[in-house]
C-alpha cells in the first residue's frame, strides 16, 4: 500500500509512524511545502490523551528529555488571586504524563523518527500539492516548489491532507470555504529565559478574556543555563477586531497588547516583565472553520487542521491531529478496501472532533476563571468558596477534559491500537 500524505506537520508525521508501525508493506512519502526543515512555532501542550499514542509509537523517552513535565493546571484571576489548582499527568492519576513541550522540539523528534525508521527518501520538502486526480486504482498528485515550478509528481493508493489551516487539498473539496473564521479574539505568543514560578511546572491560566484580556504561561524546557533557568511559553489573548495574518511565523509588536498586563505584578509572577523580557514575540488570530460534515473523499482523507481547525484550547489542535493520525492508521490496517477503511475513520472520529471545535469557542477551561471575574465584578475575593463551589469548579474542569477525550476514564480506556 502506498501513502501519500500531503503536510509534514505533527500529524502527517504521526501517521507515517504509526502506518509503519502497523503495516509491514506501507509505503509512506510525506510531501511538505517548506523547502527546508525549520522549528517554527513556540510552546504546546501534550496532555496525556496524545502521550499515550506517542509512548506506543517509541517516543516518550526522547520526549520527556527534552520537555517539562507539567504537575498541574494552575487558574488565577487578573488581580493575581489563586481560584483554583488540579494536578495533571502521571500526578492525576493517568498512566502517561503531560508535557510542555516547544513545537520545534516535537517536530524534530517526529522528522527524526521518520528518518530513522521509514528513510529520508520518504520525507520531500519543497512540494507543495497544486493539484489532485482520483484514478480507479488510486490518486495522482502534482507539486510545485517554492518558486512554483513543477516538482516531480507522485501516485498513491490514497491521499491523505494533513496539510493544516490553508489546506490545499481540503480546498479540492470545499472551494468556496473563504477565509479561516476570526471570531474577535487576537494572540500574541512568546518566548522568555525565566527563573521558575509556582511549582516549576505549572500550567498556568491568569484572566479573563472577555473582561481583562487573558495569559496563558507554562514552561517548555528546564534549567537551560546550568543555573535553573527556563524556558518560559506565554500567550497573551485580546478581544479586538485587529485580525493578524494567518501565519504561525508572523512577528507581533509589545505595544499592540502591553497594556492589558502591565499591571499584573504578582508576588508569584511578574507578568509585565515576562513579556517585556521576551526574546520572541509572534503574532496570531484566534481562527477555526465551521466544522464540515465530510473528511473523506473517495480515497483521498483530510486529518488534523485540514480536517478540523479549532481554536488552540489544552493543547487540542495537536492533541486531535495525533488522534486522527492513529485512527487512520488503525483503519487501512483492518482492510484492503481503503475507501471502506477511510469512510470507517471519519465515522468514528468526524463527531468526537466537531463537538470539540464547538466547544473550544463557547466552554473552554477559561470559563472558570471568566464566572469568577464575573461573579465578583472583577475584583478580589477573600475566600474563592463564596464566590463559586468546588462542585462547580469541578464540573467546568471534568467536563472540558472529558469533550476533549484528556479525563482518566477515557484515556485507560484507549488500549494499543497496534495490531
Amino acid at each position: 500500500m502506498k501513502v501519500v500524505v500531503s503536510g509534514g506537520g505533527i500529524g502527517g508525521l504521526t501517521l507515517a509512524l504509526s502506518l509503519h508501525q502497523r503495516l509491514d508493506d506501507a509505503q509512506v512519502h510525506v510531501y511538505e511545502a517548506a523547502p527546508e526543515f525549520r522549528a517554527l512555532g513556540l510552546g504546546i501542550n501534550l496532555m496525556p490523551h496524545a502521550i499515550r499514542v506517542l509512548a506506543e509509537l517509541g517516543l516518550l523517552e526522547r520526549l520527556s528529555e527534552l520537555a517539562v513535565e507539567a504537575k498541574e493546571f494552575a487558574f488565577y484571576s487578573s488581580k493575581g488571586q489563586h481560584i483554583y489548582s488540579e494536578p495533571t499527568g502521571i500526578l492525576s492519576g493517568h498512566a502517561y504524563p503531560h508535557l510542555s513541550i516547544h513545537r520545534g522540539d516535537l517536530h524534530r523528534v517526529l522528522v527524526d523518527a521518520v528518518v530513522e525508521r521509514i528513510g529520508a527518501g520518504h520525507f520531500h520538502t519543497d512540494h507543495r500539492l497544486v493539484d489532485l486526480a482520483q484514478i480507479d486504482d488510486g490518486v495522482t498528485v502534482e507539486f510545485v516548489d517554492h518558486l512554483g515550478l513543477p516538482t516531480d509528481p507522485a501516485t498513491g493508493d490514497v491521499l491523505i491532507g494533513a496539510d493544516g489551516l490553508h489546506s490545499a487539498v481540503r480546498k479540492k473539496f470545499y472551494p468556496d470555504q473563504g477565509d479561516p473564521v476570526f471570531h474577535g479574539i487576537n494572540m500574541w505568543r512568546g518566548v522568555t529565559k525565566a527563573k521558575p514560578f509556582l511549582t516549576g511546572a505549572s500550567a498556568t491560566r491568569i484572566g479573563a478574556l472577555s473582561r481583562t484580556g487573558k495569559l496563558v504561561v507554562y514552561p517548555m524546557r528546564n534549567d537551560i543555563d546550568g543555573e535553573g533557568t527556563q524556558l518560559i511559553n506565554w500567550v497573551a489573548e485580546i478581544m479586538t477586531d485587529e485580525v493578524s495574518p494567518t501565519d504561525w511565523s508572523a512577528p507581533g509588536r509589545i505595544e499592540d497588547f502591553i497594556g492589558h498586563f502591565e499591571d499584573w505584578k504578582f508576588d508569584w509572577l511578574d507578568c509585565d516583565a515576562l513579556i517585556r523580557d521576551a526574546e520572541i514575540i509572534l503574532s496570531y488570530p484566534m481562527v477555526d472553520r465551521d466544522p464540515v460534515d465530510q473528511w473523506a473523499f473517495g480515497r483521498v482523507a483530510l486529518l488534523g487542521d485540514a480536517a478540523h481547525p479549532m481554536y488552540p484550547r489544552g493543547g487540542n489542535g495537536a492533541a486531535q491531529a495525533i488522534l486522527d493520525a492513529e485512527a487512520l492508521a488503525t483503519h487501512l490496517s483492518r482492510t484492503r478496501d481503503l475507501t471502506a477503511a477511510l469512510a470507517d475513520y471519519e465515522r468514528e472520529r468526524l463527531p468526537v472532533v466537531n463537538r470539540i471545535v464547538l466547544t473550544n469557542r463557547s466552554t473552554p477551561p477559561d470559563v472558570l476563571i471568566e464566572t469568577v471575574e464575573e461573579r465578583t465584578g472583577g475584583g478580589t475575593f477573600d475566600r474563592i468558596e463564596d464566590v463559586i463551589s468546588r462542585e462547580e469548579i469541578e464540573a467546568i474542569s471534568k467536563g472540558y477534559q472529558k469533550v476533549a477525550g484528556y479525563d482518566t476514564d477515557t484515556v485507560s480506556s484507549k488500549s494499543s491500537a497496534v495490531s
